[in-house]
């Protein structure tokens, strides 16, 4: 039995008011910085050591590894070996339909589509429709995948959506909504799903299901990033708000982009009458200067009143680093970056965050010249490289060899079958409405005659990881049957397969080989690290990162390029009043990941084009939300572009002389000698 006491042990009264809140309606406006995981754990402490049972208490986050360590803190604190439900929203969709998948109507063992698969059968889709050639430009699969997303996420009619943000798209506006219908209707004859149909079924479920909730306690993190879609699902997993708690804040909602809407938090409180109001305004992460630039870079038109207090105490003072151009913006940084490195701060504590990630070119080129070791992070994830996608199609096919997608992908894998014929495979060999991996033949037997050999070697193989017993087993029948493949395809084969082998091996902690693909395309690896572990060549390296994926980090140093209009905030959100809100919200959550040091960088001068070899070039305006009250509490430092002088020994002054140029011959002298 544990004491509830240690739970409330170094809370402030704010949080202890969290902790110990009863069943009404809670939301927490948490600003960054200020303890909202300690707060939830010490909340989830507070229900257990009440009585309420472990199995009825739901966590919701955004990431599982957020979920997970909430859920391993309150057990640590509570001694107790039941833990509640956690999960993303996803994957906690995921496990409800996955456990009455026949019930529902879905196919047992049904795959689950990440973007880019949803993207490819767009791609497949797409000709059927109109909307594929070279006649004029039509939508790119993952741009149609955006908008269909975009729909369903904000519960709003295309012909809505698609005027607003996708102008160009009207002329085929028929054609798209066709297109939708007909997705729709074959992820359902195909038997899978894609992320948005995770939680238009659960919410689906959620609806058709009587008698008492199941959650007697719903905590939801982040509420700031909800979409109406886990609006829907939250307000029906407590419907009158009770036993409710919501931790966000507005100034730190970023995700417009995925259908996320800053404004659900305040329409949640207005919506849950009697709905308590607790604030987090104690920082225990970033000294004074950087919460005091923070405070006045907060957004206040959100109604989102807060202001941040530092608990660590004074600091060097924020600066605001001017420099001539970007090359010089990426010697000061690297500069700024050893210089922090010889006063004993690791690089790991260092990171460079960017808007975009190609932001960061000429500051990768400088940290290379200059051996300074980096990772990078919010670009090519790891289910998005090839080989990983190959393998995970094939290891679909054997619960569900409907799966016209993963059909698609694995038949283009063999050298003779390009885009066209694994199109005409598909609909000769009708895949999707019969179990092609058991008769196999067919296929094989429609292959082109180069082919027949090495596809009839892949569907036995594939045959024969099915019969496997266990996830880890039909997993590594899997890889038996792509290795060729991957052997033929790939130069650097022999590194994509030890990635393959280090996927492999995480399957066999899992009884069924659809609920770990599941897992795996829910939450990804975000790269080849996270399954070997941190580099052995050299353990320390500066983190250059989106801001986006930064979201929720910190480090002791952080250096911000590119402040300046046109980049933050970003020229394409500018077209509404939204859009630029959210690019001062998104400039707030770069400021706030700083603990002790925060450097802002503006060059004068950047490029137009970044790889080109000439020097043209346009001024740069510092960033507006770096207005009069930001330039009144940092330091301002300007760098002198980078020249060398050039001693020369004169004797005396030095005379230049034109006269000769301007000196006109004499008529006599213009005539003609002869």
């Amino acid at each position: 039995m544990f004491a509830f006491s240690d739970a409330l042990a170094g809370l402030t009264l704010a949080q202890r008011e969290v902790a110990e809140h009863g069943d009404e309606p809670l939301v927490v406006v948490a600003g960054a910085g200020t303890g909202k995981t300690r707060t939830l754990v010490a909340r989830v402490a507070g229900l257990l050591a009440r009585g309420v049972a472990p199995e009825r208490i739901l966590l919701l986050t955004f990431t599982r590894r957020a979920a997970d360590d909430m859920v391993a803190r309150a057990a640590a604190l509570t001694g107790q070996g039941q833990v509640p439900f956690g999960g993303t929203f996803h994957a906690v969709a995921y496990r409800v339909l996955a456990a009455r998948a026949a019930e529902i109507g879905l196919v047992p063992g049904f795959g689950v589509l990440d973007p880019g698969e949803a993207s490819d059968l767009m791609d497949l889709m797409r000709g059927e429709v109109g909307l594929a050639g070279t006649a004029v430009r039509f939508p790119r699969p993952a741009t149609l995948v955006a908008l269909y997303s975009r729909c369903v996420n904000r519960g709003q009619p295309l012909d809505v959506v698609v005027p607003a943000e996708f102008p160009w798209i009207t002329p085929h506006l028929e054609a798209v909504a066709a297109l939708f219908t007909a997705y729709t209707a074959r992820k359902r004859a195909t038997g899978v799903l894609d992320f948005d149909d995770l939680l238009l079924y659960w919410r689906a479920v959620l609806d058709a299901t009587t008698g008492a909730p199941a959650f007697e306690h719903v905590l939801v993190d982040e509420y700031q990033d909800v979409n109406r879609l886990q609006v829907d699902i939250v307000s029906r997993l407590a419907p009158a708000g009770r036993g409710l708690t919501v931790v966000g804040d507005e100034a730190q909602a970023i995700y417009g982009f995925r259908g996320a809407d800053s404004r659900h938090l305040r329409e949640l409180v207005a919506a849950l009458h009697g709905a308590r109001v607790v604030r987090l305004e104690d920082n225990f992460r970033s000294r004074r200067p950087v919460v005091e630039v923070a405070n006045v870079v907060r957004p206040t038109q959100d109604g989102a009143a807060l202001r941040l207090r530092s608990t660590r105490g004074e600091g060097p003072p924020v600066r605001l680093v001017q420099c001539y151009d970007a090359a010089g913006e990426a010697r000061a940084i690297v500069d700024d970056i050893l210089r922090g490195h010889e006063d004993g701060v690791p690089l790991r504590e260092q990171a460079i965050l960017v808007r975009a990630g190609h932001h960061s070119d000429l500051i990768e080129v400088e940290l290379s010249s200059r051996h300074v070791p980096y990772r990078k992070y919010g670009g090519l994830r790891f289910l998005e490289a090839a080989h990983v996608r190959d393998f995970v199609a094939a290891a679909r096919l054997l619960d569900n060899p409907r799966d016209e997608v993963a059909w698609y992908r694995l038949l283009r894998l063999h050298p003779g079958i390009g885009a066209a014929h694994a199109r005409h495979l598909l609909a000769a060999g009708d895949v999707a409405r019969g179990d092609a991996l058991a008769a196999g033949a067919n296929l094989v037997a429609l292959a082109p005659a180069s082919v027949r050999q090495g596809l009839a070697a892949t569907l036995g193989a594939l045959a024969q990881a099915r019969e496997g017993v266990g996830a880890g087993a039909r997993a590594d029948g899997v890889l038996s049957a792509v290795a060729p493949l991957v052997r033929a395809r790939y130069p650097d084969a022999a590194a994509r397969l030890g990635d393959l082998e280090r996927l492999v091996d995480a399957a066999h902690a899992h009884e069924r080989l659809s609920d770990w693909l599941a897992e795996v395309v829910l939450d990804p690896p975000a790269s080849t690290g996270d399954l070997a572990g941190p580099p052995v060549l050299d353990e320390d390296y500066v983190v250059v990162s989106t801001i986006h994926s930064a979201k929720g980090l910190e480090w002791s140093h952080v250096h911000i390029p590119h402040v300046v209009d046109g980049i933050i905030p970003l020229d394409m959100s500018l077209g509404t009043p939204d859009g630029l809100a959210e690019e001062r919200r998104l400039f707030y959550v770069a400021v706030t990941r700083a603990r002790d040091e925060l450097s802002l960088y503006a060059p004068l001068r950047l490029p137009y084009h970044r790889h080109a070899g000439d020097d043209r070039h346009g001024w740069a305006p510092l960033s507006r939300f770096v207005d009069d009250a930001v330039r009144a509490v940092v330091r301002v430092q300007e760098v002198e572009p980078a020249r060398r002088a050039l001693t020369v020994a004169v004797t005396g002054p030095v005379v230049v002389d034109l006269d000769d140029l301007w000196r006109v011959a004499s008529p006599m002298s213009l005539e003609d000698p002869t």
